[in-house]
């Protein structure tokens, strides 16, 4: 019977010419994941506390990833070992963050799918814990992010770590009309203090100005957040950074992005950076834009569709770590194949939307494609 059921569902939701664009077992498992979800409580930053953060036990902290103890001295400051993860650094809030991102972007949109209130009703206690109730929320603020033993107690690169909240926006406009009045206004206002922290505090400044997939990050999040707490100055802020800095000084004329290529994870780099200028260029309503010289978004998705194709043409180095897992259905095809690009819509329809590999899901925040099928109003 349950299979019957799911079939009529999968029937009554692939009419829809909107659904129509998204695979079947995508769809399915959408449901199947929310489902699964539905009964589970929030997790926020306040059930973990670690004790070498210098911060609260609202503040989010993570350690960096490439960072480890010096064998020439154990107990002195950490060294840099560059694309290789520490296993034993401090991540709980990280996994607490992608969790809830996971949760409620697979509950809106089954609910968009589906029009079903209950899983909207699911999502709505992790809202509240997270960005609300005094008990559980986080402070609007990254203080205390990718710290470094004996260098720092939190750094502006930490800022990337958000990116997993990006989801969490679509969200909520998804469920906006399904929650009460103070529950939105309350995550708006959480929003509208993170944003002003990211756009004036000495890390937000410095991410702000990074040169690679940091610079993007940072933009992707301002841009989004903005435009969720309706700031359409900031907005049009990242749209003129996207075209006057982005474009211009990480994309090389052949639709590469040297900065990324030059790390000890050439691909993986690549495949993030290009995500996260996709969504970009999506959200900010500037796809078919480009240089005179033809240097746009459609160039950096010409450049690097045939290696997510075959990867073995690959001609630079292989990752140092985590190469085999790549590449997954990347968002920047996704978003490709919305704006009419059809080779690249079918390279993603037939990748894997669903991984699980820790490090994968970490740089890959865009994992709920039915959420953003949508333009920013800004």
């Amino acid at each position: 019977m349950k299979r019957i059921l799911l079939a009529l569902f999968l029937f009554l939701v692939l009419s829809n010419t909107q659904a129509a664009i998204y695979p079947k077992e995508l769809i399915a498992k959408t449901i199947e994941k929310a489902n699964k979800q539905i009964g589970l409580k929030p997790i926020t930053v306040t059930a973990t506390i670690c004790p070498r953060s210098a911060g609260g036990a609202h503040d989010f902290y993570s350690e960096g990833d490439y960072w480890w103890p010096d064998p020439a001295n154990p107990d002195g400051p950490y060294i840099q070992r560059d694309g290789e993860t520490n296993p034993e650094n401090f991540v709980a809030h990280r996994l607490a963050m992608i969790r809830f991102s996971d949760i409620v972007g697979s509950l809106a949109s089954a609910y968009k799918l589906s029009g079903q209130k209950r899983y909207a009703l699911a999502a709505i206690p992790h809202f509240r814990a997270w960005f609300i109730d005094p008990e559980t929320r986080m402070n609007p603020s990254l203080l205390y992010a990718q710290a470094i033993k004996g260098k720092a107690t939190g750094r502006g690169i930490g800022i990337i770590d958000t990116i997993h909240f990006l989801e969490v926006i679509k969200a909520l406009e998804a469920l906006k009309s399904q929650m009460s009045a103070d529950d939105y206004i309350g995550c708006v206002g959480w929003f509208k203090e993170y944003t002003a922290w990211l756009t004036t505090h000495p890390y937000g400044l410095a991410e702000r100005d990074a040169l690679n997939n940091h610079g993007t990050c940072w933009a992707l999040q301002v841009a989004v957040f903005a435009s969720f707490t309706g700031n359409a100055g900031l907005v049009d802020f990242c749209r003129k950074r996207y075209m006057q800095v982005f474009i211009p000084n990480q994309m090389a004329t052949d639709g590469s992005f040297p900065l990324e290529l030059k790390r000890t994870k050439p691909y993986g780099y690549s495949l993030f950076n290009l995500d996260i200028m996709a969504t970009l260029a999506h959200v900010l309503q500037v796809w078919d834009w480009k240089m005179a010289d033809g240097r746009g978004i459609q160039k950096g998705i010409q450049y690097l569709l045939p290696f997510i194709q075959n990867k073995s043409t690959w001609t630079y180095p292989a990752d140092v770590m985590y190469f085999d897992q790549w590449p997954i259905a990347q968002s920047c095809l996704f978003f490709a194949g919305i704006h009419g690009d059809t080779a690249a819509m079918n390279t993603w329809k037939k990748l894997d939307h669903f991984p699980t590999n820790q490090e994968v899901v970490r740089n890959a925040p865009i994992r709920n494609p039915i959420l953003w099928h949508s333009y920013s109003n800004l």
